[in-house]
C-alpha cells in the first residue's frame, strides 16, 4: 500500500510509526539523530497524516493497519526492517514482531497492555482532544501554542515537558488529530485490543515514566507479557520524543543495532 513518509539517512532501515491522530513529524526531534547510522523511514498510517484510507470495506484496526505498514515495506523493496513504534505505533511494531517480518522491534509505550478502566479513561482522554482540536479554530491553536501555559493545557496529559514543544509543531499535530478521517474507527477498536502473539524477533518495550495516558503500570504488565524488563524513559510522558530526543534515540538505537 502507498503511504506518505520522510525518508533519511543511510544504514539499516528503519520504519518510524506514529500513534493515533498523529503523524509522521512527530519524530522529527529524533529523526536526524536516528538517520545519521539508520536509513530511517517515518509513515504517515492510512487514514492519518496526509496517507490515503484504508480500502474500502477494511475496518481500522490495529492489525489492519499493521497489514498497510507491512504491504507498503514490501513495496518500497524493504525487506525485514527495524520498526519502532509509539502507542498505536507500538502496538503495530510489536504485531509485526510476532509475524515475524521485522528484524527488530521497539515499542515506546504501546497501547494493548490495559485494564477495562484504563481503556475507558484512555478512549476519554483521546475523544476530548479530537474534539477541542476539530472545534477551535486556527488563530486559536496558534494563540495557545504560543505561551508556556496554552502547551501545558494542550498537551500535559500527553507529554511530561510541553514547554520544550515547539508551537509550530504543537499546532499541526492537532490539526493532524482533528483531520485524521481514521480515528474514530481506530479508537472505537481499541477495545477488543489484546496483546499481541509471541514475538518472533527481538523486541524492546520503554515507557515514559510520567506516561498519564497509559500510566506506567501498564509496563508492569507489558513486561510480564514479554518475559523481560521495559526499560523506563525518565522526565517523559506519552509522546516521549519532544520530552527528550537523545534518550528515545538511544533506545531506538540500541535496540536495533544491526550487529
Amino acid at each position: 500500500m502507498e503511504l506518505a513518509f520522510e525518508r533519511r539517512g543511510a544504514g539499516a532501515p528503519l520504519i518510524l510509526i506514529h500513534g493515533i491522530g498523529h503523524h509522521w513529524q512527530g519524530w522529527l526531534p529524533v529523526l536526524d539523530r536516528l538517520a545519521a547510522t539508520r536509513d530511517v523511514i517515518a509513515v504517515d498510517l492510512p487514514g492519518f497524516g496526509v496517507s490515503p484510507g484504508l480500502p474500502y470495506g477494511t475496518p481500522y484496526t490495529p492489525e489492519a493497519l499493521a497489514d498497510a505498514v507491512e504491504s507498503f515495506c514490501a513495496l518500497l523493496g524493504v525487506r525485514e526492517p527495524h520498526v519502532a513504534g509509539n502507542s498505536l505505533g507500538g502496538y503495530i511494531a510489536l504485531e509485526l514482531a510476532s509475524r515475524g517480518v521485522v528484524r527488530t522491534a521497539t515499542a515506546l509505550s504501546p497501547i494493548g497492555f490495559w485494564t477495562r478502566p484504563e481503556l475507558a479513561w484512555c478512549q476519554a482522554v483521546l475523544r476530548g482532544a479530537r474534539a477541542s482540536a476539530r472545534s477551535l479554530p486556527v488563530e486559536q491553536q496558534e494563540k495557545a501554542a504560543g505561551s508556556v501555559v496554552g502547551r501545558a493545557l494542550s498537551a500535559g496529559l500527553l507529554v511530561a515537558r510541553p514547554s520544550r514543544l515547539s508551537p509550530t509543531a504543537l499546532v499541526a499535530a492537532t490539526q493532524a488529530l482533528g483531520g485524521a478521517p481514521g480515528f474514530d474507527e481506530t479508537l472505537e477498536s481499541f477495545g477488543n485490543v489484546l496483546p499481541p502473539a509471541p514475538p518472533k524477533a527481538p523486541i524492546t518495550i520503554a515507557w515514559g515514566e510520567h506516561d498519564r495516558l497509559l500510566p506506567r503500570r501498564q509496563a508492569v504488565r507489558a513486561a510480564k507479557w514479554s518475559g523481560q524488563r521495559v526499560k523506563l524513559m525518565k522526565g517523559c510522558g506519552h509522546l516521549p520524543m519532544s520530552d527528550d530526543p537523545e534518550l528515545v534515540a538511544r533506545v531506538i538505537l540500541e535496540a536495533s543495532d544491526p550487529r
